[in-house]
């Protein structure tokens, strides 16, 4: 984990464009190139799904950095446009990828879509406003494989600003990367996200996401996952995924963001040290 600076592979992908009309045509030329190396339409072992609602460039650094990767799988990248109102399809039209539409509003209806677009064995889950390592691919489908895993996931950090300084983001990470140890003893389905998880096509198709505009419907899907077996956390520096502070800005100042969390970790400590019982993730 980087403490005091962003780490330096990130200035690649931080593009000065604040419009779909900043991005020279080039840049586009330039990502497709690489991805025209490894991306496999036709016979994908892995599909990689991104679920996007007006992340108009946003999306350059997430497939720019997909496209940096070092994996040899052959793999698809699939976006599902989640009725954005701004450019978002404009620029997925550009880029060297599959991409959907899913009129249904909510992450768990989009990234359903996605499950059920899908063309590989083995689906990542990404986020439209994430930047990822070259060796995420590789990690993750290595820890994915084995019969008895069901739904891995990684770890992640937040990209640092002129508002929030690396080192205050690395402490909240170390206290979120500890309280993410205690969840996946009994309750490791909290602890998976979106934007850096993975599990097997087939089984998901069997559950499926929840299909209403609901939070957690990442968490939901792997906890009907885990009837096919564990949940393993990947916990490689390596494959740690970044993004920005937009989810931590919501709270207003850094310090009300980390004690409201705390104090919501110290009341919900104890539930987390047994196993909450079956239920319908879809109604609950």
């Amino acid at each position: 984990m980087s403490f005091f600076k962003n780490p330096a592979w990130l200035t690649k992908y931080v593009y000065p464009y604040a419009t779909v009309d900043d991005i020279p045509e080039e840049v586009y030329a330039k990502i497709n190139q690489k991805l025209h190396k490894l991306v496999d339409f036709e016979q994908p072992e892995v599909s990689i799904v991104i679920a996007a609602w007006n992340e108009e460039v946003n999306m350059l650094p997430t497939i720019g950095s997909l496209a940096d990767s070092t994996t040899k799988i052959p793999f698809e990248i699939l976006v599902v446009n989640n009725n954005s109102t701004d450019r978002t399809q404009e620029v997925l039209d550009k880029l060297y990828i599959r991409s959907c539409t899913q009129t249904i509003q909510g992450c768990g209806p989009a990234r359903q879509m996605g499950l059920e677009q899908a063309r590989g064995k083995y689906i990542l889950s990404a986020d439209a406003d994430c930047m990822y390592q070259p060796e995420w691919i590789d990690q993750m489908i290595s820890a994915l494989r084995p019969d008895d895993v069901a739904v891995v996931y990684g770890r992640y950090s937040f990209i640092a600003n002129e508002h929030t300084p690396r080192w205050k983001l690395a402490i909240y990470e170390m206290m979120k990367d500890v309280m993410a140890e205690i969840r996946q003893l009994k309750r490791p389905y909290l602890n998976t996200l979106g934007m850096t998880m993975g599990y097997k096509t087939a089984q998901a198709l069997k559950v499926g996401y929840v299909m209403r505009h609901v939070r957690g419907e990442d968490g939901r899907l792997t906890f009907d996952l885990m009837q096919f077996g564990r949940v393993v956390q990947v916990k490689s520096a390596k494959i740690r995924v970044w993004t920005g502070t937009r989810t931590l800005d919501k709270d207003g100042s850094f310090f009300n963001m980390v004690g409201s969390r705390i104090v919501k970790e110290i009341k919900r400590i104890f539930t987390y040290l047994s196993p909450l019982k079956p239920h319908d993730t879809k109604t609950s």
